[in-house]
């Protein structure tokens, strides 16, 4: 019977996490890659997920053990007149002004009954369990470690093996199959739990002691504590991996690490028995802490590894002691629905805060220190809430040392050692010591986490000087001045975006990827010349390109974010749009679908630039996205795409859709960059240049510099139905 019941919550887990990626396939080409898209689809899912945990809590009080699992099992039948999930026929298409709507009315069509039936399948699969006699009925909560194992195998399982193998239409139907499998063991548990009721002449009378006991009274202050203790892993989970892939390495899937690890901390912690107890992850948290705060303090960029390591790390023993801590204060199995219940209030709770409102209240990832300090907080208990003497003593100590330490980083700041890395961690080593001392008292422990914090606002180093800050849904942005105080920046995260130098007599030279120079220098050499030319670019950035505009030309650029465009076009950072010999037309919104209403042969050169940071926009990169360019394109056009990219390589993607399509394309790579030129702003490039004809390539095809482009030697071609980032990763 345990093999029966770890399998099935195993199965239904694994679905609900497999569902997740593969619909967001189906939309991606309708809506293209917004983040506010997928915010609003977590939303969808954790609302979901809180409804489907909702119902299993209400269904129980009120229908009992058997006929609940009789209407339960109906439940699960209805999802299975709308399988396979596809998007109806004859649905009208998002409109530009409502794309979320549209979204959220489409969900609640497709996915939202078999996605809340299967949700709600593991908590109450394990209430059924606890009404079984079984001997390990009493304490059930084991299933919830294989439930989380299930989710995290999907969650691997997907971007590695089931993307990259098997087409959209193919992972649908498996997934249909799969859903019948689970309609299959949930009916057999079903017949389980109604053949222990049989054993039992009373019914609900005679079931294990554990539900006929008189039920523990539950209290407000535990129900939060609950919420609580979800709450903060779940903040934490998306804050780390904003973090990460905006401001420590840009590696494309690395959101797979943060969500797999905070599966495996639910794994642990409601295992039989947990690997780590929590005495000791109480002593490790405040050193990791401390370290961890002592790099954000300094600014620490290198070396990577070791910061990844760290910060996923620390993210790991903090959503560990959480997830230990409910798991010992797991309620007795009659109050299980409920216990679950207010877990996934704090995890929605969790998402909420990150994915809508930290992006509207915070200019940077600050949700991330901030949840540092909620980490630091976990095992302050009502217990602990003595004296006002004692609260008032345990404020006191972290705000004298976060003022001493204040008043030293202003003194050296003033100093020519504020540029040393030594004096840097003499300033930070003794606030860390005394962070660390006040670990054993959790208020005082989170007090000076937030004052060494806030401490950090006030150390600058001579590295550069961020001019402005500001958070979007696609990131977050900000415009540097160098070290040199001769070239302004605009960074996504880590990734660069564009470069301009503040000398007036090189204000409007292309810098960085666009140098004359370098490939596209070449490329509007060649085609941009004409004054009647009409040119379309694919990402603003921060408007480089358009210091190849001519007078008399035709300009559009499409961007995505109005951010971007706010800061392209603010005079105090970059002129480039200012200046331009063409004035330019902006177009705001995802490129594929404002590219559609354009009229056919609207342009004589469309440039690509959109994937040089980790999360390439797949859907600007498969067959149906080529066929638009192409239908835009006027006869004897180019398109040029701008492939830039340390780990993913796009050669043999559009190299194999090149070939699909019979059209002309070469690559250049311009990477031997010497250093005069990386003095004077320019940076390594790739790019490959397509034409249906190879005549129309003919300036370049002649250049040795640039070469006929490298498919695979078996195609594989993608579509909007099939790709894997992963088959394009360079592994070093």
């Amino acid at each position: 019977m345990v093999a029966l019941y770890t399998v099935t919550v195993f199965v239904g887990a694994a679905l609900l996490f497999l569902v997740q990626p593969m619909f967001a396939r189906m939309v991606l080409p309708l809506l293209g890659g917004s983040p506010a898209v997928w915010n609003t689809a977590m939303v969808f899912y954790q609302s979901a997920l809180l409804a489907a945990y909702a119902y299993a809590h209400v269904s129980t009080k009120w229908l009992g053990g058997r006929r609940q699992a009789a209407g339960h099992l109906l439940l699960l039948l209805a999802p299975l007149a709308l399988l396979p999930t596809a998007i109806p026929a004859g649905w009208p298409p998002p409109t530009p002004g409502h794309p979320i709507t549209w979204l959220f009315a489409l969900m609640l069509a497709v996915i939202a009954l078999p996605f809340f039936a299967v949700a709600a399948t593991s908590p109450l699969l394990q209430k059924w369990f606890a009404s079984t006699g079984h001997r390990h009925a009493p304490d059930p909560y084991f299933l919830y470690a294989a439930s989380n194992a299930g989710s995290m195998l999907a969650l691997l399982s997907y971007p590695t093996w089931v993307e990259s193998h098997l087409p959209l239409a193919r992972q649908n139907r498996c997934w249909e199959w799969g859903y019948g499998l689970l309609v299959l063991l949930a009916a057999a548990c079903a017949a389980g739990l109604w053949r222990s009721s049989r054993r039992h002449p009373a019914g609900e009378a005679a079931a294990p002691p554990a539900l006929n006991a008189i039920l523990e009274r539950l209290t407000g202050a535990r129900r939060l504590r609950w919420v609580w203790l979800s709450f903060v892993p779940s903040s934490l989970l998306l804050s780390v991996t904003a973090y990460l892939s905006s401001d420590v390495a840009v590696v494309p899937l690395l959101w797979v690490v943060p969500l797999a690890t905070y599966l495996l901390t639910f794994i642990l912690a409601f295992a039989h028995r947990p690997l780590l107890p929590r005495p000791l992850l109480a002593r490790i948290l405040p050193l990791l802490l401390v370290s961890l705060v002592m790099t954000l303090t300094m600014r620490a960029s290198q070396p990577i590894g070791l910061l990844l390591l760290l910060h996923l790390a620390t993210f790991f023993v903090a959503a560990l002691l959480c997830h230990t801590e409910l798991a010992a204060d797991r309620p007795e199995a009659g109050h299980l629905t409920e216990f679950y219940l207010w877990i996934s209030v704090g995890g929605a709770l969790g998402g909420l805060f990150n994915a809508l409102i930290a992006p509207l209240v915070f200019h940077t990832v600050a949700e991330y220190p901030l949840m540092l300090v909620g980490a630091a907080l976990v095992g302050w208990k009502a217990a602990d809430r003595r004296r006002i003497r004692e609260v008032v003593r345990d404020c006191s100590w972290p705000a004298l040392l976060t003022l001493a330490t204040a008043g030293a980083v202003l003194t050296v700041q003033a100093t020519p050692l504020r540029s040393s890395a030594i004096a840097a961690i003499a300033l930070f080593g003794a606030p860390a010591l005394g962070c660390y001392l006040f670990s054993q008292r959790p208020l005082r422990f989170a007090l000076g986490i937030a004052g060494f914090l806030l401490i950090g606002g006030l150390y600058q180093t001579d590295s550069g000087k961020l001019l402005h800050a500001e958070r979007s849904f696609f990131g977050v942005h900000r415009v540097e001045v160098d070290s040199t105080g001769r070239y302004h920046l605009l960074f996504n995260g880590r990734v660069l975006h564009g470069i301009q130098c503040l000398d007036a007599t090189r204000q409007r030279e292309p810098l960085a990827y666009y140098e004359r120079s370098g490939p596209v220098g070449q490329v509007m050499a060649d085609f941009g010349q004409d004054p009647s030319e009409r040119i379309a670019v694919v990402g603003l950035g921060a408007g480089t390109l358009a210091t190849y505009a001519r007078p008399g030309q035709s300009w559009t650029y499409f961007e995505i974010d109005p951010t971007v465009l706010k800061l392209a076009g603010d005079g105090r950072y970059f002129t480039f749009l200012r200046d331009s010999a063409a004035p330019p037309r902006i177009v705001l919104g995802d490129a594929r679908l404002s590219l559609a209403p354009e009229p056919d042969q609207a342009f004589d050169l469309l440039i690509l630039d959109a994937y040089s940071s980790d999360a390439i926009p797949v859907h600007l990169v498969t067959r149906e996205a080529l066929a638009l360019y192409l239908r835009k394109l006027a006869p004897g056009g180019r398109l040029a795409f701008h492939i830039s990219n340390s780990h993913l390589d796009l050669e043999p993607v559009l190299a194999d859709l090149a070939r699909d399509a019979a059209i002309a394309c070469v690559t250049r790579v311009d990477a031997a960059i010497s250093p005069q030129e990386l003095a004077t702003g320019k940076a390594a490039s790739t790019w490959l240049v397509m034409a249906r004809r190879p005549g129309d390539l003919a300036p370049l095809a002649s250049d040795p510099r640039w070469r006929p482009s490298r498919g695979r030697p078996q195609p594989v071609i993608w579509t909007d139905d099939y790709s894997s980032l992963v088959s394009i990763l360079r592994w070093r």
